[in-house]
């Protein structure tokens, strides 16, 4: 009884590895490489797999998904013969895990080392300014030629990187200086520019200010003259007016002779009022007056 539980359990034990030997679960996004006798044989998809326990070995899983691999800085010399400092990313995927597991032996270090020579032949041919300038076009540059090196090897490169591009600390202090002078060069241009708009829009609110100064004095006297002349022709209208008004009453009077003498000596002192008046001239009419004048006074004198 003893020596066939033994025999039991042992074919228990047989049967459980059998089982394990034959069923190989694949994870999501991976692929295994089989091989028969040291050979390549087959490539297991993601889930459950069956293969042959001990003829059939698993030899490889393959990570699919996408992959993201950062190498460390590198020095560069750029066409103007200047060494600096620069690191990638590189985001590819293996397309092909048959090629990657047997047409490369360490496909990261691969890829590391085809991006530096990839990157040295494109900045060799670029100056540095160009290079700190130009990252589009290294990226699409270094994409084209690992993705057509790699393609070989069943990797797929999506996309590249450049993190940094570090030039010497003598060239950094130089190129910053002269970016400060540039930025003070803008800066007192724009300044200088703002003081000369500043300066024309004065002059202009002073011209505008003198010509509307001018033009109000020039209507102020416009206005002035006008209404000195409306004063004088009112007052010559006056004037006129009253001459007629006393030439008409005189008229109608019908004065005589007598009256015009007695009235021609009442104005005789008015002309001489004033101290500028020193010397004036009798008029011819004065003699008529003073004959009418004594006339009158003769005739009274005989009445009397």
């Amino acid at each position: 009884m003893e020596a066939v539980a033994v025999i039991l359990v042992l074919g228990l034990v047989l049967v459980i590895v059998f089982l394990v030997k034959t069923v190989r679960i694949v994870p999501q996004a991976f692929a295994g490489v089989v091989e028969r006798f040291g050979k390549y044989h087959a490539t297991l998809p993601a889930g459950l797999n069956m293969v042959v326990p001990f003829i059939d070995n698993v030899r490889y899983m393959i990570d699919l998904r996408e992959n993201v691999v950062s190498f460390p800085p590198q020095p560069v010399i750029t066409e103007d013969n200047l060494t600096v400092s620069i690191d990638t990313v590189i985001y590819f995927q293996v397309n092909d895990p048959v090629a990657a597991t047997y047409e490369i032996a360490n496909y990261i270090q691969a890829i590391e080392q085809l991006t530096m020579t990839t990157l040295r032949n494109i900045i060799g041919g670029m100056t540095l300014e160009h290079a700190l300038t130009s990252r589009d076009q290294i990226n699409t540059g270094l994409r084209g030629e690992l993705d057509g090196a790699t393609g070989k090897w069943g990797i797929r490169v999506n996309r590249v990187e450049l993190k940094g591009i570090d030039p010497p600390a003598s060239i950094s202090d130089a190129m910053e200086q002269q970016m400060r002078a540039e930025r003070s060069k803008r800066a007192a241009i724009l300044t200088a520019e703002g003081e000369r708009q500043s300066a024309i829009l004065t002059a202009e609110g002073n011209k505008q200010s003198a010509i509307l100064n001018a033009e109000g004095a020039k209507q102020a006297q416009i206005l002035s003259a006008e209404a000195d002349r409306e004063a004088a022709i009112l007052r010559a209208q006056g004037e006129s007016n009253a001459i007629q008004q006393v030439f008409q009453a005189i008229h109608d009077g019908n004065p005589d002779q007598k009256l015009l003498a007695y009235q021609y000596l009442q104005a005789m002192p008015k002309l001489a009022e004033g101290s500028a008046n020193k010397v004036w001239i009798l008029p011819s009419e004065f003699s008529s007056a003073l004959a009418g004048l004594g006339k009158l006074t003769d005739g009274a004198a005989d009445q009397a």
